[in-house]
């Protein structure tokens, strides 16, 4: 199983969709260059998520390798909002879920009075 990252881009100056189809194909085609398994586009009412899912042994790059990529900092950079439009995080975007259920907490010590 992959590790999955998220790169969520926010409507700025422009909307993100536009940046998306601007710059998708050039993203997607570095990421499966530096290892990529999987991806997905998620389009949401505030902008796009790109989920991208790279072997655990990363073995031809994986996430940091592309992360650092020239190309991805250039587009990364160009992004609708460059001061609040931009996430990058481990796990899938932002309403998937946990990768793990929470577990619930233990009652306080006062609980049962």
């Amino acid at each position: 199983m992959g590790e999955w990252w998220s790169i969520e881009v926010a409507d700025g100056e422009f909307s993100a969709a536009s940046w998306k189809d601007t710059h998708g194909r050039d993203l997607i085609r570095t990421a499966l260059e530096y290892g990529a398994e999987d991806w997905s586009w998620v389009e949401r009412p505030w902008g796009v998520v790109l989920e991208l899912c790279f072997p655990e042994d990363a073995t031809s790059g994986g996430w940091t390798a592309f992360r650092d990529a020239p190309l991805v900092k250039a587009v990364l950079d160009a992004v609708p909002d460059p001061i609040n439009g931009l996430l990058l995080y481990p796990g899938r975007g932002g309403s998937s879920g946990a990768r793990v259920p929470r577990q619930p907490e233990p009652a306080p010590a006062a609980a049962p009075a």
